[in-house]
């Protein structure tokens, strides 16, 4: 039975709605609302991938410029996404105002717990990278069969969301749409704050026209005490996550190498032409005046009376016959050019220059520390926009869990591991000072790089270590020893003093 999408907000309105905004999105190129055209998910994967389109290069076949592509393609765009990717990492999360109270460090344990049973620690990379490399990432939160809150990364090619009307934060629907490999068809699942749909198609590219009155390709998915392919949604709230990224440049997600793509063409086309010169020109060829050339009595095509060859000499008995040579190509403008494109794509990604060009020779580590300053900056920045992200997701998580108190603890917080390269003396010599001026252990760890849960086996190793260390020789206490000592003084002066009687 054909799925109704005719009346607003009703199952099939938004199964129309979001699956077709999910397929445009996946295109090559789309128009934005000012009507320029951008990439869409496909070009931004292909870039990250190296896999850039060929250039045009006049007068050479573009199947030889294909085979030429193998090996001048050189991958700088993935640089630009791996380089703030890896100094990401998320070390744990802190719950509650008062920070150091049992409820609180039960909180954060708890959110450690399901931090690692859900495996975030690899995974949490894949929401970095996909939300770095395709504008956006998700992360689902659902009840597995156990009760536990499941977290899963999901990508823009299968999800979906659209916001509540004027509210960028409030999310009214979210599908998931994906290929079933058992069956070669298509499954759909819709949340909304009240109800879940579950859909299929039979095809693997299922189609949305923007004024269907019914999806004739879908039908309710049929489940095991489901009803009609749907239920309540027990949340109340659509249980996905985004992690936009550069949400200043677009409400949608920017990705971090969006905005070089064309100079990484531009790399593309002078490594090409570089290749050509080198295949064409770069060796000296050589010329012959006044030449007769035989034919072939055969076919009739003129003999080639020199074969070029470095170990041959081209001698002729003709005296009127003049050799020569031309002048070898200079590739170093084509190697310049390569260069003045690599400096502008780090200047405008601010990706240091020593991780794009690899020449680091008699430089200071201030020198290194102030060229990734620009990096550290922007990792900063993306660090303050996912933080959010993953509180939310933590707190969906205790949501699942029933527990309200966490659920909403709008005062928890991400702990990132340090973005910026120290050495160990330099952050032993910061915590000496911190200690001074009166900063507790635990936090001196925090920023030291060791996470929750080896500060908290270390709390226990230095409390082992303070019995060990105790004087073993007097095996009394000394409180308990004065008390001892303060009351033989009082009985030996009260035996000394004469009886009043």
């Amino acid at each position: 039975m054909p799925v109704d999408a005719t009346k607003v907000e009703s199952p099939g309105w938004w199964l129309q709605r979001l699956g077709k905004k999910l397929l445009d999105e996946r295109e090559d190129s789309r128009p934005d609302a000012d009507g320029e055209i951008t990439p869409g998910l496909n070009t931004l994967r292909r870039y990250a991938e190296g896999k850039a389109p060929l250039p045009h290069v006049p007068g050479v076949d573009p199947r030889e410029v294909a085979e030429w592509m193998k090996d001048a393609r050189t991958n700088w765009t993935s640089l630009v996404i791996d380089s703030p990717t890896e100094r990401m990492g998320v070390d744990g999360f802190r719950f509650g105002a008062a920070k150091g109270s049992k409820s609180a460090k039960a909180a954060d344990e708890d959110a450690n717990r399901i931090w690692q049973e859900n495996q975030m620690d690899a995974d949490s990379d894949l929401v970095h990278y996909g939300a770095m490399s395709q504008r956006r990432a998700f992360v689902l939160v659902e009840k597995g069969d156990d009760g536990r809150p499941v977290l899963t990364h999901e990508t823009p090619y299968q999800v979906a969301v659209e916001y509540e009307p004027g509210n960028r934060r409030k999310i009214r629907a979210g599908l998931k749409m994906r290929r079933d490999d058992w069956t070669g068809g298509t499954l759909a699942t819709l949340w909304t704050p009240e109800t879940v749909y579950a859909f299929t198609a039979k095809t693997s590219v299922p189609a949305f026209s923007g004024r269907a009155a019914a999806l004739r390709q879908w039908d309710p998915l049929h489940l095991p005490n489901v009803v009609d392919g749907q239920w309540t949604n027990e949340l109340g709230l659509v249980p996905f996550v985004p992690f936009v990224n550069r949400r200043n440049r677009s409400l949608e997600g920017f990705a971090e190498h969006e905005d070089v793509l064309s100079i990484q063409n531009r790399i593309n086309l002078s490594l090409i032409n570089l290749i050509a010169a080198m295949k064409y020109g770069a060796f000296r060829q050589r010329f012959a005046a006044g030449l007769e050339v035989d034919e072939d009595p055969v076919t009739g095509k003129p003999l080639q009376p020199f074969q070029l060859d470095i170990r041959k000499l081209w001698t002729t008995d003709n005296s009127d016959v003049k050799f020569g040579e031309f002048s070898a190509t200079d590739l170093m403008p084509y190697v310049r050019a390569v260069e003045a494109a690599v400096q502008d794509l780090a200047a405008i990604s601010r990706t240091p220059p020593h991780y794009l060009i690899g020449a680091v020779v008699n430089v200071s580590g201030d020198a290194l520390k102030a060229a990734e300053t620009g990096l550290i900056s922007k990792v900063r920045d993306r660090q303050r926009t996912f933080g959010d992200s993953w509180e939310s997701v933590m707190r969906l998580a205790f949501k699942v869990l029933g527990d309200e108190e966490k659920a909403n603890a709008f005062d928890a917080e991400t702990l990132w591991r340090d973005p910026e390269s120290r050495s160990i003396s330099e952050m032993a010599d910061a915590a000496v000072k911190k200690a001074s001026a009166g900063v507790p252990w635990r936090q001196r760890m925090e920023d030291m790089g060791y996470t929750p849960s080896q500060i908290d086996r270390m709390e226990i190793d230095r409390a082992a270590d303070a019995l060990n260390d105790a004087p073993a020789e007097d095996p009394q206490p000394a409180s308990l020893q004065a008390k001892r000592d303060s009351r033989t003084v009082i009985t030996r002066t009260a035996d000394d003093v004469p009886d009043a009687a």
